[in-house]
Formats: C-alpha cells, structure tokens, sequence
C-alpha cells in the first residue's frame, strides 16, 4: 500500500492527462523502429522528443523518467545493433544524456515560477475578495444578485465597486461605482471608496450626508492610492448611492455623481431613473451636498432595480453598436434577480462577442413582494436630464 501511494506521488497528476502516456508509446516505437531498420537508418536522436514532450504535459517527475527512458533506449538500441562503444552511438547517447539533462532543468524552472505564481494568485484572489465582498443573497426585506467581470485577466475585480450597508434606521444603503481606469491598477481607488462607505452608512442619519463624507475622504486620500507616475491623469470616482426603507410605501432616494442611471424594472415596465441634479464624480469637488439632490422614487414589493456601471452600456459589439441594456431589460422575464441577471450576462456576453474592453459590474435589487398595493414609478422617471447631457439617440426612458 505504501509502495502505491509513493508510486502516485511520483507520478503527480499530470496537467495533459491522458496524453502523458503518448511520449513513452513514442519511446517504445522509436526502439522498435530504430532496430527493425537495421544499422542504415538511424532513429535514436528521435528519442529526444519524449523527455520535451513530457515537460509540456506532467511534472519535472514524469520528465525526469522519460529522459531516463530514452537514454536506456538509446543504449538498448546500441547493444542490439552491437555498435554500443562505436564513435556514432556514443555520439547519440551523450547528446541525448545532455538534452534530457537540459529540458528536465527548464522544467524544474518553470515549475517553480508556476508555485510562485499560484502562491500570488491566491493572495490575490484573497485579497480582492476581502476588498469586493460578496453581498448576502437578502439583506432586509431585499433580494439581490450581483455579477462582476474584469476586463484584466487573473483578476478578479478591477475598477468597479459596490457593497451593502444596513443604516442606523430601518433601511438598506447600496453604492455602485466606477473608477476612472481599470483592472488591478484601480483596485486602491475602489478600496478607498467602499472603506469610507462602510463606516459612514452606520455613522451619517441622512443621505445627503453620507455622499458629502464620501466625496471629503476622497479628496483628501486619493492621491495617496492612486499611481500618479504611470497615470498622471484626473483621478475620479462615479458613483450611485441608494437608500431603500424596509417599509414599501416610504419613498427609496438616490444621489448620483456622474454614473450611468439605474433602472426600475416595475411590472411590465421599465424605467430610467434620471437624476434631476445630478453631482459630479468623487475627486472633482468637495462641497456639503443639499438635503434637496435626493432623488426619491416609489420602491414597492415586487419591484427591481438594474445598477450597472458603464462597462456594461459602453460595450460595443463587432459593428461598433452599444449594448442596449434598457431595452434588453425590457425584453427579459424578471421573474426573480437571478433570472434576469442570467439574461443580462448572456445577452451581454453574446452581444460584444468576446472579452470585455472595460471592467463590468450588475446589481439586481428586488423587493420582496408584498401584500400592500402597487405604486406607480415616481415622475422622477420622466427626467431626461444627467451628467453626459441627454440620453442616447433612440433610448426611451421607459420601455414597455
């Protein structure tokens, strides 16, 4: 039993599976081959290509065995064709020797590079994990989906925020926001926004409040996370705060600092919640915020709201065509959040074709249905007015 497991261990797992056993079904046929031939033909300097094609399959190991394979085989070929001290055969034995000896030791290379960088990839992923935490599945009368996609590989979050906070009253507080840039390079930007967010959701009564502490923690810290050598650009922040009561007839607010307007998903109906005054981003200005640039809208059970950040509606397909994610929403059956965010992320993905430019994130934010009669949409959905100026040719802001 113990010869067993030692013998597993030796063997590893091998990353080509099956193919591993192909380099020495090669050593055996190249044997054969090399001595059916006779002393005209030689095949033995073939007999190289299994410790390389081992390397690229399995561990330093398996490529360690199979440069020992083609060398007993080298020299097994040389004693049966009876030239094992001749000048040609040991010519091929040595150079086969050092060539398995040279592969083995760039294996044994770049496995230590891959450890290396698994053990950077884990404290990565924790790391961004720890920054990005996965809101829970329902926070107060609240359901939520939530889908994130960097635009940099191996990462797992980028320039893009968001994150949940219970108030001191009865209510739930959500930001969504986008940093200017992308990728790992933005991580330290969202960090300073979502920390400030969750000490001051619990600290500031109102909302007005909460977005003026938000914007003053930026602007006093931000050059201290941003990489001004690199990027010696405006650093900015947009952002969407939201506050919803638990209770459906208590009218939910919204502040918005330059970020792509939410959605409300009401019924059959879908609304483009428009900011009356909209604020700059965080980092551009730092004032106290007027009680009277909360933006309320009606919230009621069965409600949804669609935050996105602008790597979803900037995504352009093949032809250069923004994706339409008003009239997409319109399109899907919101039967629950993780329904239509399943449509959204499928229809995203098969719109642009391909890897995403900028770095994407969704929230879908359901109100659990209630008993209490419907509201309609608050006015505050036939506002056209935002930071960019009017909304996109051919956008309506309700798509029914």
């Amino acid at each position: 039993m113990g010869v067993r497991r030692l013998w597993d261990r030796f063997l590893e797992r091998p990353a080509g599976g099956g193919l591993v056993a192909v380099p020495f079904v090669l050593i055996v046929t190249i044997t054969s081959l090399d001595i059916y031939t006779g002393r005209d033909v030689h095949l033995g300097p073939l007999l190289v290509i299994a410790p390389a094609l081992t390397a690229s399959l399995a561990g330093p190991r398996l490529t360690a065995l199979a440069g020992v394979l083609a060398v007993a085989a080298q020299v097994f070929i040389a004693v049966f064709l009876g030239g094992l001290a001749t000048t040609n055969h040991l010519a091929q034995t040595i150079a086969l020797t050092a060539l398995s000896a040279l592969v083995l030791l760039m294996r044994c290379v770049r496995e230590r590079r891959d450890r290396a960088l698994s053990r950077a990839r884990s404290v990565a992923e924790a790391a961004q994990r720890v920054l990005l935490r996965p809101p829970p599945r329902r926070i107060g009368p609240l359901q939520v989906a939530w889908l994130y996609m960097s635009a940099e590989d191996e990462a797992e979050i980028g320039g893009d925020l968001f994150a949940f906070a219970r108030a001191t009253h009865a209510a739930t507080r959500v930001i969504i926001g986008d940093v200017r840039g992308n990728g790992l390079a933005a991580i330290g930007e969202a960090s300073l926004v979502l920390g400030a967010f969750r000490e001051g959701a619990h600290r500031y009564a109102t909302l007005p409040g909460l977005v003026t502490a938000l914007g003053d923690s930026v602007s006093r810290n931000l050059e201290d996370v941003t990489d001004t050598e690199h990027d010696p650009g405006e650093h900015f922040i947009t952002c969407l705060v939201l506050e919803i009561p638990d209770d459906a007839l208590a009218a939910a607010g919204m502040i918005n600092c330059g970020h792509p307007p939410p959605l409300l998903v009401h019924g059959q109906q879908v609304t483009v919640l428009y900011a009356r005054q909209p604020l700059p981003p965080l980092g551009v200005c730092e004032r106290p915020i007027e009680d009277d640039r909360v933006d309320p809208f009606a919230f009621t059970g069965g409600d949804m709201l669609v935050l996105y950040t602008d790597g979803v509606i900037e995504a352009r397909s093949p032809s250069g065509a923004f994706y339409p994610l008003a009239e997409r929403v319109a399109s899907f059956p919101a039967t629950s959040p993780d329904t239509l965010l399943h449509h959204i992320h499928r229809d995203l993905l098969a719109h642009i074709g391909g890897h995403l430019a900028d770095d994407a994130a969704l929230l879908v934010i359901e109100r659990a249905p209630s008993h209490r009669p419907h509201l309609p949409p608050h006015p505050i959905g036939h506002h056209r007015h935002h930071l960019s100026g009017s909304p996109p040719p051919g956008l309506l802001n309700r798509f029914d």
